[in-house]
């Protein structure tokens, strides 16, 4: 029985966030003196994985594991090949990763292994002073490598990059041009207002349709139907033969396709990124080796997944969901 919600949108995508941390502190991301959950409070592998099997077995085709960084969990190898394993059999159309790049070197190769296809690698910046600057620690060349890890792999890599205004705005033409001679999609993102961050939302905000406009001068992007099952809607650059997508959550929201379920490392179930309601999966998943309880907590919360999200970046700088990026993954 597919997992229908009130909008009659059919969930499909489950987006799974295997850990809070991170080895970067991105500044649109989350602060530097970010505080991670105890241990007894974040999902066995084993947990994840039976999550991930009672979804899959109520409709879901699609997983993209997300954190924090993924690669820095321990084990996250076991998740990614049992998950793999429902690849083969057909039992899930595509499993994917959504990673900051710095671990992708170590395990590119048992990623292909494990049946991935394709990766996203968040990079918003070529500049290596500017990466640093932009992760408060990162090097730019650990993740260029892991990067080229991951082609040699023969997984298609797409890169994704916040738009931020004042800071990378003079970079997206370099951007599209290194995309192209790579071989790699690209996706600008616009910053979103998630968590605390000790920054001002509004100095961050670049709005897309301005980026777009300035591309368009040295660039012919050419209408596509292209989709991935998320909410980057598409163009192909004609000079370069790759796709720019671009995911607009504050300029023109994509609720109205939504098909996104996600799941934080605790067990929390969101039915929608930009809300905080919110249903626990931690509860009946322990309590009992049925997964009845589970399945009837899941189809609680897909009947609550509103109709669309709340962003708004407010004057104040306040954002509207107070959790962080990071919690949810994304």
């Amino acid at each position: 029985m597919p997992m229908i919600d009130r909008q009659g949108r059919k969930i499909t995508y489950l987006r799974v966030s295997v850990t809070d941390r991170c080895d970067l502190r991105c500044v649109y991301c989350m602060a530097e003196d970010t505080r991670f959950l105890p241990k007894a409070e974040v999902l066995t592998i084993e947990e994840l994985d039976r999550l991930c099997r009672v979804f899959v077995r109520k409709g879901i085709r699609k997983i993209r594991l997300t954190g924090g960084e993924p690669l820095v969990r321990r084990n996250v190898m076991a998740l990614i090949a049992g998950m793999g394993d429902l690849v083969a059999d057909g039992s899930l159309d595509e499993l994917t990763l959504t990673t900051n790049g710095t671990h992708l070197a170590r395990h590119a190769e048992a990623l292909a292994a494990a049946g991935m296809r394709r990766i996203n690698v968040s990079l918003d910046t070529l500049d290596p002073v500017r990466f640093q600057g932009l992760t408060r620690w990162g090097r730019l060349d650990q993740v260029m490598n892991g990067i080229m890890a991951a082609k040699a792999a023969g997984l298609a890599v797409k890169i994704n990059a916040v738009a931020l205004k004042g800071v990378n705005e003079d970079e997206f033409d370099r951007l599209v041009d290194w995309c192209g001679r790579q071989v790699f999609d690209l996706c600008l993102i616009e910053t979103m207002p998630l968590g605390e961050i000790h920054a001002d939302r509004i100095d961050q905000y670049l709005p897309l349709s301005e980026v777009r406009a300035r591309l368009e001068r040295n660039w012919t992007l050419k209408a596509t139907d292209y989709r991935t099952g998320g909410p980057a809607r598409y163009v192909e650059v004609a000079e370069t033969g790759r796709r720019l997508g671009f995911i607009t959550p504050m300029s023109h929201n994509f609720c109205e396709s939504c098909n996104r379920v996600r799941i934080t490392c605790s067990g929390t179930l969101f039915p929608c990124l930009g809300q905080e309601e919110a249903i626990d999966l931690k509860q009946p998943l322990r309590s009992s080796e049925s997964d009845l309880p589970l399945e009837l907590a899941i189809d609680r919360a897909v009947d609550r997944k509103p109709e669309g999200h709340d962003f708004v970046i407010e004057r104040d700088g306040v954002p509207t969901v107070h959790r962080p990026m990071s919690v949810t993954g994304g």
